[in-house]
């Protein structure tokens, strides 16, 4: 009898052990895998013929700089399409070419150049030039929007605030998506989430299909780090009713996969789906991710080495910098390059994420009070960036600010399908 009563208790933990470790299930293949197969691209069709309708035009008027302006659109639409830094970097240049060709005069050609700038990262150039869009006064409006995002970037909060300020209208989609992002900076995310739903509806009663998709994997995003997974989910699904070839959503739809419902060779077959159409480094490094997650540290390696051979490409400029500098601190141990890499960040953008780098550069090499300092100066309470507070808990904890680095990890664990199950795991440990 007693045999048999303690069978039937290991069977009940048998049990209750697997229903805590089983998976919460939302996504569904059936849901995503008319994605995941190669269809004939109709935006990237039309961009090609695009391109190519003012490429000719060009051929026969060289001096005719707005037809370059045109032709850079598409290169830029190409670039968002298929991921190539090779036409973005094209875009550029003939960009330039049209803002020599009217002096650096006209707002919308200095704008245009401005958003290249910013794609590429380049942050304080992207200022430079809009600094003289703002000067002649064109088109004022939007030179003030793209001026907050700039400053936002570069970590300017007095001066993004400002120019948020100077654009208000509760009625317009850019300043709405704007103030969305700014309650997500200040640590607000339910008051982003309000703001760029507000913002959804308007674009829905448009019909503007580029600026719904824009919002969809936006609000998708904000979802996923506010735990509503499953909301997360069905807007990534509804970008891709827009666009099938949306590799953002698809990837985002990946990430909940493997973080969320921790199935990784699921993510894995996703982003072997996108990679055929799509290219980016950060597969690879995601793809690097899972691999240390399956324990699989041979596929870990040469995911990476793939990811360091793509951004060897000088086109990409300082992009994958914080990256690099991850990399270079806790996978490859090469501290000076990371220290390198982390000055040239501060000096091109010195926000908080920036000055944490060099934090965790310093932390790595045994330096745990060096790391201190700059992250009370730099870092400390000017940050939401759940990676940056992880750093900043562990650099806490190796200080004996126990009490701060607890007060930091209770926040991480809310944090956790953001950051990954590997950080999840580190974040217990802290």
């Amino acid at each position: 009898m007693t045999r048999h009563f303690n069978l039937i208790i290991c069977a009940l933990l048998l049990l209750i052990n697997s229903c805590k470790e089983a998976p919460k299930k939302i996504t569904d293949s059936i849901d995503y895998n008319v994605y995941l197969t190669p269809v004939e691209n109709e935006m990237l069709q039309l961009t090609q013929e695009d391109f190519k309708f003012w490429e000719e035009k060009l051929e026969k008027e060289p001096a005719q700089f707005p037809y370059m302006v045109k032709a850079a659109a598409s290169q830029s639409q190409l670039f968002k399409e298929t991921g190539h830094i090779e036409a973005l970097i094209q875009a550029e240049q003939k960009l330039v070419q049209a803002n020599e060709k009217t002096n650096y005069n006209t707002p919308s050609y200095l704008r245009a150049l401005a958003r290249n700038y910013i794609s590429q990262h380049r942050f304080q150039e992207a200022l430079a030039i809009l600094k003289k869009a703002e000067i002649i006064g064109e088109g004022l409006s939007a030179t003030q929007k793209m001026l907050f995002d700039v400053h936002l970037e570069l970590g300017n909060v007095d001066k993004a605030k400002a120019y948020l300020n100077k654009i208000e209208n509760y009625k317009d989609f850019d300043f709405l998506i704007r103030l969305s992002k700014w309650s997500d900076h200040n640590g607000d995310l339910d008051k982003a989430i309000l703001y760029l739903e507000k913002a959804t509806e308007m674009v829905e009663s448009s019909q503007d299909k580029w600026l719904m998709q824009w919002a969809y994997t936006n609000l998708a995003d904000f979802y996923g780090h506010n735990g509503q997974i499953s909301a997360s989910y069905n807007y990534y699904l509804k970008s891709l009713k827009l666009n099938p070839n949306d590799a953002y959503a698809k990837k985002g739809i990946a990430w909940i996969v493997y973080s969320y419902e921790r199935n990784p060779k699921e993510a894995l077959r996703i982003l072997d789906a996108i990679m055929v159409q799509h290219k980016s480094p950060d597969y690879y490094l995601l793809k690097a991710e899972i691999a240390e997650y399956m324990n699989d540290y041979n596929a870990k390696q040469t995911y990476l080495e793939s990811y360091f051979a793509e951004v060897k490409n000088d086109y990409y400029g300082h992009m994958y910098n914080a990256y690099n500098a991850i990399l270079y601190t806790e996978d490859l141990n090469k501290i000076k390059e990371a220290t390198d890499i982390a000055l040239t960040e501060i000096k091109n953008r010195p926000t908080p994420q920036s000055y944490s780098l060099l934090a965790w550069a310093y932390f790595n090499y045994g330096d745990a009070k060096e790391a201190l300092k700059i992250m009370e100066e730099h870092v400390a309470n000017k940050t939401y960036s759940p990676e940056t507070l992880f750093h900043l808990a562990k650099v806490y904890k190796a200080n004996g600010k126990v009490k701060e680095a607890e007060a930091l990890k209770e926040e991480l664990l809310k944090s956790t399908f953001e950051l990954g199950p590997l950080m999840e795991q580190r974040i217990n440990n802290i």
